[in-house]
């Protein structure tokens, strides 16, 4: 009874292990395609747009409010991390240097990573 029990148990663990790897994959693919584009604001249109990207583990919205071709706020509504609690200040960042081109947080470069591509596609809803 016990070894069919501890094979069920292995089985098991095999099993949730191989899904983590896929999950870790897909994630780190996800992160990985992210490549920021530095959005034009002289074709930004005054408004207020929503950007939303998922990484899996990293989760964001940004309401990001633009008039006379700046930045004016980024809220950051959802951001679901591990452990890149850090890379918050990413929207203040933008907002200073009024350009997606800011450094990434070290030891939080992909939720810097996701919230950026949220910020970078809230902006190019825009364009018109």
């Amino acid at each position: 009874m016990f070894k069919r029990v501890l094979t069920a148990l292995l089985i098991a663990g095999l099993g949730l292990s191989t899904m983590s790897c896929k999950f870790i994959k897909e994630y780190n693919a996800r992160v990985a395609a992210i490549e920021i584009e530095n959005v034009d604001l002289q074709q930004v249109a005054d408004g207020e747009y929503i950007g939303e990207y998922d990484a899996i583990l990293v989760k964001v919205k940004v309401r990001v409010t633009v008039k006379n071709h700046a930045i004016e706020t980024i809220e950051l509504l959802q951001h679901n991390n591990g452990r890149g609690e850090a890379a918050e200040v990413i929207p203040d960042q933008v907002i200073k240097a009024q350009s997606l081109r800011v450094d990434t947080i070290s030891g939080a470069t992909s939720s810097s990573k996701v919230i950026l591509e949220a910020i970078e596609l809230a902006l190019k809803k825009g364009i018109n």
